[in-house]
């Protein structure tokens, strides 16, 4: 393995392992805010116990996630110094602005934990939606930073360097605000399913389990908001990469040749040697329609690009396939759990729905990792698209498998010890039972 490759590979473990963590920040909080806001409405004593026992895992997921994130800012700083001294200055904004919601997460998220019998039960309430507005806040500026990285703005190039430097227009680069909205409403729709799912396995068990019940409504409503409003996000992003980046677009498409009525591809694996993707389904002008709302529109092609700039196409053609099939298999559970509220008033009646729904649990998790894989390998070999190739950002250090296998070590056993407090946790959870029908 070379030092440029560990050195990527550290990287994407790192972000694989963060992003899970990160992800739970940002949404569970909303979890939480909504089960106490329900309690301090309705008054049911075991929508306050929800909110307690949320509480207390996002507290875990926190934790590690803190750890995590502060390893994640080394390693820019130790595997990508190039890098960092080139765009440190134009990317500073949105790190430092993630750093102060961070603080104010950590601080109102002492004061939730810790203020339940000790603030008011309103000011206790506005404690918790600090905490989910300040973590959907800290993701979504780190995502600004990324975006930045897809498409830099901002700066203009004097003698190989940046100058007249305009933070505001870095930050808000064409690519912030579609990639932030379509992260925020996948972290609401992964973590809204993987939690319906733990409570959905303990349902098949215990149908009579109230807090499981309520624990259930609560996700999928979060979850699956995400999950139906994330196609409209993703059609969002597409239009921007399909203008500033075409060479992705088309690698996710396993478009190899530039033509109007583009079509959209379903499945396939590109063979890149022969220049076409064959096995897919195609579904003839909607790839131009979706990209630029027009099918005669045309779409450039892997051709019109040099090879040395083409990123590894079958891996992000897989990655963004998965991507879109998982976000399609959790929308239809939504839109399932929506009708069945409707109709049937009952999310716990069908066993065979319950099943789906702890199936659907790791999806979004996946969807999330998959769509990660398109962002970072789509934009192979820039680390700045167009400006900075990644091979010349790495630290010229030898040795980088060293750090890569220890960190990879570090990781199984923190993934280990959380998912053991997590089982606790659940295993702990209270059994207040449905009242039997009278009659």
């Amino acid at each position: 393995m070379s030092d440029l490759i560990a050195a990527r590979s550290q990287m994407a473990m790192s972000l694989a392992f963060h992003i899970v963590f990160a992800v739970a920040g940002m949404a569970m909080p909303l979890l939480i805010t909504l089960s106490e806001w329900r309690w301090l409405r309705g008054g049911q004593e075991v929508d306050v116990l929800l909110a307690r026992r949320w509480a207390k895992g996002t507290a875990v997921l926190f934790a590690v996630g803190a750890v995590s994130g502060t390893v994640l800012s080394f390693e820019l700083g130790l595997l990508w110094p190039k890098f960092m001294s080139w765009a440190g200055a134009i990317i500073g904004m949105p790190f430092s602005l993630e750093g102060f919601a961070f603080f104010a997460e950590a601080i109102f998220l002492g004061v939730y934990l810790y203020g339940w019998e000790r603030v008011p039960p309103r000011a206790h309430l506005a404690a918790g939606v600090v905490v989910a507005a300040s973590g959907a806040a800290s993701g979504m500026f780190v995502v600004f930073a990324n975006a930045w990285m897809n498409t830099p703005a901002g700066f203009r190039v004097l003698n190989g360097q940046p100058t007249d430097i305009q933070p505001i227009a870095a930050l808000l680069n064409p690519s912030s605000v579609p990639q932030a909205v379509h992260m925020l409403l996948a972290a609401y729709a992964a973590t809204g399913f993987a939690v319906a799912g733990i409570h959905a396995y303990a349902l098949l068990h215990d149908g009579r389990n109230l807090f499981h019940r309520r624990a259930l409504e609560l996700a999928l409503l979060v979850g699956g908001i995400g999950a139906v409003l994330q196609p409209l996000s993703g059609d969002f992003l597409a239009r921007a990469v399909a203008q500033y980046q075409p060479i992705k677009l088309a690698a996710a498409e396993g478009q190899f040749e530039t033509e109007v009525r583009a079509p959209l591809r379903i499945g396939g694996w590109p063979d890149v040697e022969r220049r076409r993707t064959p096995y897919a389904i195609e579904l003839p002008g909607l790839l131009s329609y979706l990209a630029h709302g027009d099918v005669d529109a045309p779409i450039r092609g892997l051709g019109e690009f040099p090879e040395d700039v083409w990123p590894p196409v079958t891996a992000v053609h897989v990655s963004f396939q998965v991507m879109v099939a998982l976000g399609f298999a959790m929308m239809l559970i939504a839109l399932s759990a929506a009708w069945r509220q409707w109709r049937l008033r009952s999310l716990a009646a069908s066993r065979v729905f319950l099943w789906a729904v702890v199936a659907s649990a790791p999806l979004g998790f996946i969807a999330i990792e998959a769509g990660w894989f398109v962002t970072e390998l789509g934009r192979q070999p820039w680390i700045i698209q167009g400006i900075m190739r990644t091979a010349d950002a790495v630290t010229p250090m030898p040795g980088l498998i060293v750090p890569f296998l220890a960190f990879t070590g570090i990781y199984v056993v923190l993934a280990a010890v959380v998912v053991i407090l997590l089982v606790r946790q659940v295993r702990e959870s209270p059994r207040p039972t449905m009242p039997l029908p009278q009659g």
